[in-house]
């Protein structure tokens, strides 16, 4: 090849495949070509060719198995951006070459393949940035929506574990991803990050703040993929951290493993407390919305914009629902049957229940749930008085405001029930 200017080797072999790189010039494309060695008897012998414009240089991405290659293509600047044109381009030693389409313009922030090699992901677009996952025909399998991230790393085993951050200049967002059930597994934040590594067990990450980069607060966090932060170090004032690394190890002295989490709710799904607001500006809509979030979806199932997507229900979760439906038929009766005794109607979606109900085994949820009902509980006190024409306060105003929310993480902590 003539005018090479890079090159990349798979890892993978025998037999051993080769990418070469040769840019553009005089109105000529630049183009990438794949071999395997030792056949290198010019272009008729190559396994794949791509040509394309808009390249002042490129990044070469190997699959673990060396059966496909991810080019991403740059320029210093262009008329469009300020950061310059990109482009991702797929290509196979079985000839198929593909130019991957994105659904967010912005910057193409960082890809990765799937240890197992058999689909990768993509962060990209203008803050918030999307992720999207792609399979070996490019195309896209599922998409994580917006947030706050520039970097996406799998695990070691590739058991389906994958790790969105946002470092930087992003706060250390940290979201982890059980990919193939489509499930957000937790979400925390490592501030000041500048080094994130998985351990070879797969099951731990490592976070560091290290100088050059910063030379203030170094120190380094040890995290589980559930989200807890099980180890923290903080150099003392004026002292320096440069590198943090995990001790190698074997790939067969981690086998992989069934991963055992709790679902959580995505940041889309939780509410949010928002800026502080004067009483006189509370209930109306606020004026300045930052982001608007998109949650996470399967391209396949189209969903409703704004919406995420739901698992197909199991049968512990259908027979759950079942149980649950029939609590709320049997409570529904006992409130017409106290209601045709004291003569006295409710318009609330909500009814207190006559007796108490059991343990669901995590006095934590249980202390959660009765706090709820007790508000629920002062709510349809206040309703009463304000039909009978009292005049309430403002925070008792806002106090009415907060039912529904009540009810949303009522339900939601019954259902996690199911999980403890």
């Amino acid at each position: 090849m003539q005018k090479i200017s890079d090159f990349s080797l798979a890892t993978s072999g025998p037999p051993y495949t080769v990418a070469g790189y040769v840019p553009g010039s005089k109105g000529q494309p630049s183009f990438v070509r794949i071999y395997r060695y030792p056949n290198f008897g010019g272009p008729q012998a190559a396994l794949a060719n791509k040509s394309f414009y808009k390249s002042d240089d490129v990044q070469m991405k190997w699959n673990s198995t060396g059966t496909a290659l991810l080019v991403l293509t740059s320029t210093e600047s262009s008329e469009q951006s300020y950061y310059g044109d990109q482009g991702l381009h797929f290509m196979s030693v079985t000839g198929e070459t593909s130019l991957i389409q994105l659904s967010k313009n912005g910057p193409i922030y960082h890809i990765e393949w799937s240890p197992k090699g058999n689909e990768f992901c993509v962060v990209y677009g203008f803050m918030p940035a999307k992720a999207t996952i792609f399979n070996m025909k490019t195309e896209p399998v599922f998409d994580f929506g917006t947030g706050p991230r520039n970097v996406g790393y799998y695990n070691p085993q590739g058991n389906s574990l994958l790790c969105l951050a946002g470092f930087g200049n992003l706060r250390g967002n940290l979201e982890f991803w059980d990919v193939g059930k489509r499930r957000l597994i937790a979400q925390t934040q490592a501030q000041d990050s500048t080094a994130f590594e998985w351990c070879p067990d797969g099951e731990h990450v490592l976070t560091s703040t290290t100088a050059p980069r910063l030379r203030v607060a170094n120190g380094y966090r040890i995290w589980h993929y559930t989200g807890n932060l099980l180890s923290q170090v903080i150099l003392d004032q004026g002292k320096e951290l440069w590198e943090t690394k995990w001790q190698s190890a074997l790939p067969e002295a981690y086998p992989e493993k069934q991963l055992n989490y709790r679902p959580v709710q995505t940041q889309n799904q939780t509410e949010s407390k928002g800026a502080y607001r004067p009483p006189q500006a509370r209930g109306t809509e606020a004026s300045i919305k930052l982001h608007e979030y998109e949650s996470a979806y399967d391209p396949k199932k189209k969903p409703k914009p704004g919406m995420a997507i739901e698992d197909e229900p199991s049968k512990s979760a259908s027979k759950n629902k079942k149980k649950r439906e029939a609590r709320k038929a049997k409570a529904a009766q006992e409130d017409a049957t106290n209601d045709a005794a004291s003569t006295v109607t409710s318009s609330s979606s909500y009814s207190a229940p006559s007796q108490v109900t059991g343990s669901t085994g995590d006095p934590e949820t249980d202390k959660k749930i009765r706090n709820i009902k007790k508000k629920l509980q002062q709510i349809e006190k206040l309703k009463e008085q304000q039909k009978s024409g009292k005049q309430l306060e403002l925070n008792q105003i806002e106090k009415l405001k907060t039912e529904e929310s009540l009810l949303k993480e009522l339900s939601q902590l019954q259902i996690e029930e199911d999980w403890s």
